[in-house]
């Protein structure tokens, strides 16, 4: 198939295959309950699941695995995530705040590096640490004494906010530059409040990642544009580097050395201004199926990728005033065969065990009623699987009166 590709023009549908078969959309669900070997494999073929802390609907890192696995036990998550030094997931800066697979800590340390030194985004943490080595120390030295521990019970968060943003006190603010230098990592998540715990690297990741040698800056960064390609299957260079937010400069550097060993290949798709890459193994099979994505997934979290894939206009609306919203507060693209047909806004009344869907639309020339016949199961196994009972929608949007109908 490489060489089949190599140098080919694509037509916006075939980019829209190879994307989405890659990123496990579609595929045959399971058979009988998820197991733990599936939802690590899943994790693991993604490569990242970003961490948010909305909650309207669930926690964000728990949807991406309901989008391709269907209804799974959430424990099963949280034991890959937080189940002590047998995790096969350890939480850092990779899209944002994330789950990630263990095995590539040792290709995040450069950043870690950077961000002890203050470069980049880190400053304002490192100027804290300049201006506050006691502080530092004091957390530092608290975390390996009393660890695993939140930053509420750490000294010194009695001494008022330092940040007037976030509010966060002086032992938060060590505790996160400790955090993004890679000394401590999150043990665990208390479930009031997602409360982050924070322990020694040391003593939370497996032995075999922490002694695993680090490799150098550009091995690391060659190893990520590899785990995101195959994630992604074609992309952009700019693709590419947001898939772990990587410096500009140092991504097209990578991205051309990967080209140059036959990792990536180039290619074209119609209608795309900047050049494309393919994986090797990229296929353009036909694919079907319907879920709901999250805004944070991979599929739609750039959202320049997401118009030029799919042609669809994609904004998360949380901080926009409720009356200038063009969809919602938490609106979720709904995936069908081979592109994105709609959207939802969604939120689970956990009072009133229902799902509500409070606006329901389709995208230009998508007819409502099939999709509406398509979507109808998929929105009751998100219910069954949030423990609710029903689902609710609301009369807004083209889509939500055949929605109705159908379910």
């Amino acid at each position: 198939m490489a060489k089949r590709l190599a140098g080919e023009t694509l037509t916006p549908l075939q980019a829209r295959r190879v994307a989405l078969a890659h990123l496990g959309l579609h595929r045959r669900r399971p058979d009988g309950p998820v197991s733990a070997a599936q939802v690590r494999k899943t994790a693991r073929a993604l490569g990242v699941l970003q961490v948010d802390s909305v909650n309207v609907l669930e926690r964000a890192h728990f949807l991406p695995l309901f989008s391709r696995l269907g209804a799974y036990d959430h424990a099963l998550l949280e034991k890959e995530a937080y189940g002590g030094r047998r995790r096969s997931l350890f939480e850092y800066w990779g899209h944002e705040c994330s789950l990630l697979p263990v095995e590539l800590q040792p290709c995040f340390r450069w950043r870690m590096e950077d961000a002890a030194r203050g470069i980049g985004i880190y400053g304002r943490l490192a100027r804290f640490a300049r201006e506050n080595p006691k502080a530092i120390q004091r957390v530092r030295d608290e975390i390996a004494d009393r660890g695993p521990v939140a930053a509420s019970e750490l000294t010194g968060t009695t001494n008022g906010p330092t940040d007037p943003w976030w509010g966060w006190s002086e032992a938060k603010e060590a505790a996160e530059f400790l955090f993004w230098g890679g000394e401590i990592t999150t043990a665990t998540r208390r479930t009031a409040g997602f409360t982050r715990i924070y322990d020694l690297t040391e003593r939370v990741l497996p032995r075999a990642v922490v002694e695993t040698p680090t490799p150098s800056r550009e091995e690391a960064q060659r190893t990520l544009l590899r785990r995101a390609a195959g994630a992604l299957g074609i992309a952009t260079e700019p693709d590419l580097r947001d898939f772990y937010r990587l410096p500009s400069a140092e991504s097209r550097a990578r991205v051309a050395e990967l080209v140059e060993e036959g990792a990536l290949i180039p290619a074209r798709v119609k209608g795309w201004k900047d050049p494309a890459y393919l994986v090797p193994d990229a296929g353009k099979r036909r694919l079907e199926g319907c879920t709901l994505l999250v805004p944070f997934d991979p599929v739609c979290w750039f959202r320049p990728r997401a118009e030029r894939l799919f042609d669809f206009h994609y904004r998360l609306e949380i901080y926009t005033p409720a009356h200038k919203r063009a969809f919602g507060y938490y609106v979720l693209p709904i995936a069908l065969d081979d592109r994105l047909a709609g959207r939802l806004d969604l939120k689970a009344d956990r009072e009133g065990r229902r799902l509500l869907v409070q606006g329901a639309f389709a995208e230009a020339g998508e007819p409502t009623g099939p999709l509406a016949e398509r979507l109808a199961p998929a929105l009751r196994e998100m219910a069954g699987w949030l423990g609710l009972d029903d689902v609710s929608v609301a009369p807004n949007g083209d889509l939500a009166r055949p929605l109705t109908a159908a379910l």
